[in-house]
């Protein structure tokens, strides 16, 4: 059984290298106390400010460095003002996903304990579902390859039936482990197939997947739909799987129901490799002030030790990912936090010190509805 892991550490602009230092220092705490995993960190450069200085954002050398790791741990890359010649934003974890086949983007929606909501309806605290995004085609296909004349720039869709069918079929799976912690178990699909082809195509495969998974709910949604009902029911859903650009949209939408982005964890899967970060972006506007909220990463560390306790049959790592999920959710139903987006004092430190002081004592298993993405 493997006892060392190999993580690439991206920590990346703005907050970014902030909230790693905290992640980094619980993981540490972590394997201190379990014999049973030790961590070896690749750090490399890269983000918007790597690319001011060198002219490049992410080196081929880094990426190759990525290729023999256990997992990749990204931090948050981009500055407003800093561009490609075509206008984009740097955006390095896109070309990760590409490089690796990262299809799948695992969005948990979760309401934290003691944490404010949009929504004035009780159930918006009991809030947990998940938005599966499509990472490798869909409208994002045709980054890189530019199609500008005198007249315009065109940007295209590409969605295949491998990219469908390994989508659906991860949607399935992570429904039914949901559905056996007593979840619904139920998968909708969103697209806009009443307008756009490729997207019909895309539902006529998920109708496909769907009837091999009789025993799961599935349904499907129009994006505008949903964009309405994750603000009038959000409750209803359970695994919501999106194209690209779609699920990208709604996860940020779903973020703000439950707090914002600095609560909302992500992980990029794929076959054989996988990379894990705060949904946030880089917040250069409060970094180096010290009151990043560090939760989304520490979220983001659970779930990438439950992938590795899945991806190695190592039962020490998904136990100590459910340890370090148990340890988060504790902090914030016992108050033992309140970030300064909610009004508090607590900052990066203050509240990656509070997990690691449970951490350190024996801790309850992980809330029911705890997400740990399917393999």
């Amino acid at each position: 059984m493997k006892s060392s892991f190999l993580i690439g550490v991206i920590p990346g602009d703005g907050i970014g290298p902030e909230v790693m230092e905290a992640g980094l220092a619980v993981l540490a705490a972590l394997a201190k106390s379990t014999p049973e995993i030790a961590f070896e960190w690749r750090h490399l450069p890269g983000g918007a400010q790597h690319y001011l200085d060198t002219g490049t954002a992410f080196a081929d050398t880094s990426m190759r460095a990525l290729e023999d790791c256990d997992a990749i741990l990204f931090g948050a890359i981009g500055l407003p003002h800093v561009r490609y010649p075509d206008g984009t934003e740097i955006a390095s974890q896109l070309d990760i996903r590409d490089c690796f086949e990262l299809f799948a983007g695992v969005r948990p929606v979760r309401a934290m304990p003691n944490t404010p909501t949009v929504l004035a309806d009780p159930r918006a605290k009991e809030l947990d579902f998940v938005i599966l995004r499509e990472q490798t085609e869909g409208f994002f296909y045709s980054r890189g390859k530019p199609q500008i004349d005198a007249d315009g720039a065109n940007d295209h869709s590409r969605i295949t039936r491998r990219g469908c069918e390994r989508l659906f079929d991860y949607a399935f799976r992570l429904a039914r482990e949901r559905k056996a912690r007593g979840l619904p178990g139920k998968v909708t699909c969103v697209d806009k197939s009443n307008v756009l082809t490729s997207m019909a195509y895309m539902r006529g495969i998920f109708d496909e997947r769907a009837k091999l998974n009789a025993d799961l709910g599935a349904d499907r949604c129009y994006v505008d739909a949903m964009a309405l009902n994750l603000v009038r029911k959000p409750w209803d859903y359970d695994v919501i799987v999106a194209e690209n650009l779609c699920g990208d949209i709604l996860s940020d939408l779903a973020g703000g129901l439950v707090g914002g982005m600095g609560l909302a964890p992500s992980g990029d899967i794929g076959e054989r490799h996988a990379m894990f970060q705060p949904a946030h972006g880089s917040a250069p506007d409060i970094a180096g002030r010290g009151i990043a909220n560090p939760t989304a990463m520490l979220l983001s560390c659970a779930m990438m030790l439950d992938w590795l306790g899945a991806q190695h049959a190592h039962a020490a790592a998904t136990d100590a990912g459910r340890r370090l999920d148990a340890a988060v959710l504790r902090a914030y139903s016992e108050r033992r936090v309140k970030p300064c987006e909610f009004g508090g004092t607590d900052g990066t430190a203050a509240i990656a010190a509070a997990v690691l002081d449970l951490l350190t004592a024996k801790s309850s298993g992980a809330r029911r509805g705890a997400v740990h993405p399917a393999h």
